[in-house]
């Protein structure tokens, strides 16, 4: 059996992406895929051998010492090809190269841009570290045997640097997708969710300033803070009594949150990285037949207007933010329509069995010589 390696050292052990969708996809394909992750033990959970990392204490010494650890255990498996998913990861991709080995880097994000958003340093800063990466990016990326790309944007800049890029875009899985849907109740109050990350930069302070302009709804809010101020900034507000804050949830009660809401908020301010983003939670609402209010970004406006599957609106206006927010109420019959064009366009192209066939073709690509057929 064909052995491959996927590796991490930021993202957790169940992370949607990496271990429900590319993972098991490919142990379901017939590969032994090892995954490397920060994990309380060895284990074997749906065909996919976890082998754990220690937990960190520090952003320094994941950076430092974690990819380090993960070399050795990734070079334990005598694996073929080694996924590696995080950037702080490249160099020790640059040494499995130099060590034979085939090696694909999976860009989740567009990290030089990303950096331009970052809270932690100064604008001068940010912009010398986005550059020195990008340029430490376009060095080591062409070396790499395959680069999967989460968005379009990311892929058109990976193909100049490495013509083995491919857009596996991170859509729902189907199976998720009829449970939501299994569950969504006709009977709903006049309720509207955002699940996710809570943060500046994805529009908490104008959609909770959006509430104080609405009457007779509430927001079922479910996600972590980014920090101790914004949430006691945020709770000050005078909108925040029209909320339902659930705090960080497992995936069965995000089915339920889902389930009881009208519409789902996805408001992102236009950041670099944001603006050119594949914008995840869309999908999922959309997946669960719930009508989208979103940030009105050229990608995101094609989506929605396309597939007539909700409002666009200026993610800096809260009032806009409220008008949208009136009118998928006030119009009961509209919004479940476009709930439904929500979901058909999932169920016919924004899904990830389909868009897998792709990551499947590169690695059947990349090991040619020797899947036996």
């Amino acid at each position: 059996m064909i052995k491959l390696c996927h590796i991490t050292t930021v993202h957790p052990s169940f992370d949607v992406r990496i271990f429900h969708k590319e993972c098991k996809t490919l142990a379901k394909s017939g590969y032994y895929v090892y995954l490397i992750v920060q994990h309380h033990k060895e284990e074997v959970i749906d065909g996919v051998h976890i082998l754990p990392l220690p937990k960190v204490g520090s952003r320094l010494e994941r950076v430092i010492k974690q990819p380090w650890r993960a070399l050795r255990l990734a070079l334990k498996t005598n694996s073929s090809i080694y996924h590696l998913h995080d950037p702080e990861l490249i160099p020790i991709g640059l040494i499995l190269k130099l060590l034979g080995k085939r090696v694909i880097f999976d860009s989740h994000e567009d990290v030089p841009l990303q950096l331009l958003s970052k809270p932690y340093l100064n604008r001068f800063a940010l912009r010398m570290l986005s550059q020195v990466f990008s340029i430490f990016e376009k060095y080591s990326c062409r070396y790499f045997d395959g680069i999967v790309c989460a968005t379009p944007s990311i892929t058109e800049k990976f193909l100049k640097i490495n013509p083995n890029s491919v857009n596996v875009n991170n859509y729902p899985l189907l199976e998720e997708s009829k449970f939501l849907y299994h569950n969504y109740n006709e009977n709903k109050m006049n309720e509207i969710c955002y699940i996710g990350g809570i943060s500046q930069i994805r529009g908490i302070n104008e959609l909770i300033k959006a509430l104080e302009f609405v009457d007779n709804v509430r927001l079922n809010l479910a996600g972590n803070f980014e920090s101790a101020e914004l949430e006691k900034r945020i709770k000050g507000m005078k909108g925040w009594k029209k909320v339902n804050y659930y705090g960080f949830v497992g995936r069965e009660n995000v089915y339920e949150i889902m389930a009881r809401s009208k519409a789902g908020v996805v408001i992102f301010s236009p950041l670099p990285n944001h603006i050119n983003s594949q914008p995840n939670k869309m999908f999922e609402y959309m997946s669960a037949g719930l009508p989208v209010i979103t940030s009105n970004f050229p990608l995101w406006r094609e989506i929605v207007e396309r597939d007539n599957c909700g409002i666009c609106v200026d993610p800096l206006n809260p009032k806009e933010i409220a008008d949208a927010i009136r009118y998928i109420i006030a119009h009961p019959e509209e919004a479940k329509k476009m709930g439904d064009n929500g979901r058909r366009a999932v169920l016919e192209k924004y899904n990830w069995e389909k868009e897998s066939e792709k990551l499947l073709d590169l690695y059947k690509e990349l090991l040619k010589g020797e899947i036996k057929t």
